[in-house]
């Protein structure tokens, strides 16, 4: 029988249970200050929410709920996560994606063949990668913003059944570290690795690793108590990634990682590794009890 921690921590994974509660935007017009300022600000109230409610302190989160609501919650914070990716302001983050598999997608132009890709926390339905022939996108994302977006918590998102549910590339840009739990964090990675498959018609002109697109805020790596940039791939490598791209600028770090091992079961504990007074706490923690799914 399941015991209550267990349940709760179960709970606790899921992307839905630390979504914030969804009020009406203020303003779709937003300075590229405010724009930065609301997103630290959501992300700030969002772990403290996370904290409280692990704790069992309900009164604190429901006054934390208040303030997200106060700030526009989840509707504002998407308002301006696009805006941040508008062409405007230098955003899309899946034009790196394109130009990293430019190779491939130059073989399978006008041909019948398409690469599938999850595009999780997706906010539109006209970024780079869907304005590719070649790309055939499945958008989700916990507050859908328009159609053509599936409204869906990916750590709830159905087992494949076959490689036919699965995906030959998954497009992580700005969310596993949007996740308040280390732990959770861990376990969307793990997740990705059932979801992803190397399965094309025997006629079609490109061999496909499976691949994850990955995107997070550099102080993330660069700036991290409990994370670095070589923890990162300690983390992905026993998972059976091999990073095949990686590109920084003065906010996110890009990478591409390549599935091309089996799954070692490694754990990865919460441990200082880069101390300092001005670090922040993001961390990865990752347990070793992972199944893998019989393709």
């Amino acid at each position: 029988m399941t015991s209550k921690k267990q349940s709760k921590n179960k709970k606790l994974m899921l992307l839905s249970h630390s979504r914030p509660p969804t009020a009406r935007a203020k303003t779709a017009s937003l300075s590229s200050k405010a724009t930065r300022n609301l997103i630290r600000s959501h992300h700030r109230l969002l772990k403290s929410r996370a904290q409280a409610l692990q704790s069992g302190d309900h009164a604190l989160a429901d006054k934390l709920d208040a303030q997200i609501r106060e700030n526009g919650g989840l509707e504002s914070y998407q308002i301006a996560s696009k805006l941040g990716q508008s062409s405007a302001r230098g955003g899309d983050s899946s034009k790196v994606l394109v130009d990293w598999i430019g190779p491939q997608l130059s073989l399978l132009k006008d041909t019948p063949f398409r690469l599938r890709v999850l595009e999780i926390g997706a906010l539109s339905t006209k970024n780079a990668c869907s304005m590719k022939k070649s790309l055939d996108v499945t958008r989700i994302d916990l507050n859908s913003q328009e159609p053509g977006i599936l409204k869906q918590d990916f750590m709830e998102r159905p087992l494949p059944h076959s490689d036919d549910d699965r995906f030959h590339l998954i497009s992580l840009s700005l969310v596993l570290n949007y996740i308040p739990y280390a732990e959770g964090r861990g376990e969307m990675l793990k997740r990705c690795v059932t979801f992803l498959t190397n399965k094309l018609p025997s006629d079609c002109p490109v061999s496909c690793a499976p691949s994850l697109f990955l995107v997070l805020p550099l102080p993330c790596v660069n700036n991290s108590r409990y994370l670095t940039e070589n923890r990162l791939q300690e983390i992905l490598s026993s998972m059976g990634f091999v990073m095949t791209q990686s590109k920084q600028t003065s906010k996110l770090i890009f990478q591409l990682w390549e599935h091309r091992q089996d799954y070692k079961p490694k754990p990865f504990k919460k441990e200082i590794l880069n101390d300092g007074k001005t670090r922040n706490n993001f961390a990865i923690i990752v347990r070793d009890d992972y199944k893998p799914v019989t393709k």
